[in-house]
């Protein structure tokens, strides 16, 4: 799976980076210029760049310009753009109907999706789902099944957590801006706790999970607690990897005291980390699992899969929405899963892993800058500080991604502190487009240095 999957590509997209103009083009910038007129300046942009087709490792846009992608839109497009499974099978649900509501007439596609979650998510329990339509959805879901089934009230999340921008999943969210800041008061009963961070903290697993745990008993109790929530790599919080050992330990705790572990696999899920869940590394099987993005190709599309018991706690009529398993998007989700078995996915990222992990040394040993890599499979990352300390280096993450910008690169940062580089290539993407693409980041970090 060295080359790109031509057959990804349902019209053939040359899988090169060219650029026919600066970045953004004439064309993008004159486009910029309508969505300044008709579009909310809170709705940002981080390249303008307008895209008219992209399929395998790239973007084009309306000015001619062919990016790499690094960001699959930010997790979303993980068997590529236009997938070939994808395509046909919502072309199918197309041509039959678009929508009927499935709390008025279900349709097959929804029980089809739910069936194969039960399959693929962690653990041999039984299992059910209950499908809507953005990971912020998901994970509020999760959280009423939580308090319906143990009739708590209180919610526990981490530091540098981010769960999405509902009023709930605020409140869960751990970084203000631009997330939070403004738009409170918040849903109450969320409770943070300290995260594993080894770059920051220096602690195990074990060491780690003492310390959340204590806080929890301390500041909340766990007669109180409904459900613990956490995303086993963290996403927006900068792809923190937890110490080995913090999950099970957790989700140990949580078991022993009838607190529903949930695990939010939005951004992690779907082969992105070499395996079909990031749980799965460490043989952790969660109460409840929390998927969107890259579940169903570039669709809406989300999920709330967990233990039929809980599942089946919330009273008829409890769960639900109009557009929630959205005939099209189920489609699109059988066909993603459909790309991800066939051309086993899950090896591709672990491929990936070892060629941009390889790079990703390279300019770690040449820039100091580089204070940790990490992450696993396609859901990579590097913190950036400070040289000889652990001072975030924000304005060097800024620099090395607007560079990258203009050589035709797509790169995303994140972070509490925005000093982090996250990679999310679409797993069609091909080798020689990946050491193209870090061959211009090295470059960025050559441009930028002080």
């Amino acid at each position: 799976m060295g080359c790109a999957r031509v057959g990804a590509v349902t019209h053939q997209i040359p899988q090169v980076r060219r650029l026919a103009t600066e970045i953004p083009g004439p064309r993008s910038l004159e486009m910029l210029e309508r969505k300044k007129s008709y579009v909310a300046d809170g709705v940002g942009t981080a390249l303008p760049v307008f895209v008219v087709e992209a399929g395998g490792g790239v973007l084009v846009d309306v000015d001619g310009n062919s990016l790499i992608d690094l960001g699959s839109g930010i997790a979303v497009t993980t068997v590529g753009n236009s997938a070939p499974a994808v395509v046909r099978r919502v072309a199918e649900q197309l041509e039959a109907f678009t929508h009927t509501c499935f709390m008025v007439t279900p349709y097959a596609g929804y029980v089809d999706v739910a069936e194969r979650l039960a399959e693929l998510t962690p653990g041999d329990h039984a299992k059910k789902s209950a499908l809507f339509n953005s990971g912020a959805e998901a994970v509020e879901n999760a959280v009423k099944i939580a308090r319906v089934a143990t009739g708590r009230d209180a919610v526990v999340v981490f530091d540098h957590a981010y769960h999405g921008r509902t009023n709930l999943t605020m409140a869960m969210t751990a970084k203000n801006m631009p997330y939070k800041h403004g738009f409170g008061p918040f849903a109450g009963e969320v409770y943070r706790a300290p995260m594993s961070y080894p770059l920051h903290d220096g602690l195990s697993g074990a060491d780690a999970a003492a310390r959340a745990i204590d806080v929890i008993d301390k500041q909340v109790g766990a007669t109180n607690l409904a459900c613990v929530v956490i995303e086993p790599i963290q996403g927006e919080g900068g792809f923190i990897e937890p110490a080995p050992g913090f999950l099970p330990a957790l989700a140990d705790w949580c078991r022993e005291h009838d607190v529903v572990f949930i695990a939010d696999e939005i951004q992690s899920g779907f082969c992105r980390t070499g395996d079909w869940f990031a749980c799965d590394h460490e043989g952790v099987v969660p109460d409840l699992v929390t998927t969107a993005k890259g579940i169903a190709g570039g669709l809406p599309l989300a999920a709330v899969t967990g233990r039929a018991e809980l599942m089946d706690a919330v009273h008829g009529g409890g769960l639900g929405g109009t557009y929630g398993g959205n005939p099209l998007a189920c489609a699109a989700a059988l066909g993603a899963i459909e790309e991800m078995e066939t051309h086993d996915l899950a090896g591709r990222a672990r491929e990936v892993e070892a060629l941009v992990r390889g790079r990703l040394e390279k300019i770690a040993a040449e820039h100091p800058v580089v204070a940790e890599i990490r992450g696993r499979g396609a859901m990579l990352a590097i913190e950036l500080c400070r040289p000889g300390t652990l001072e975030p280096d924000a304005a060097r993450a800024a620099a090395v991604s607007a560079y990258c910008h203009r050589q035709g690169v797509v790169t995303l940062t994140c972070g509490t502190w925005g000093n982090v580089f996250r990679f999310l290539p679409p797993l069609s993407i091909s080798d020689e487009l990946l050491e193209e693409a870090f061959d211009v980041v090295a470059e960025a970090f050559a441009a930028t240095a002080p």
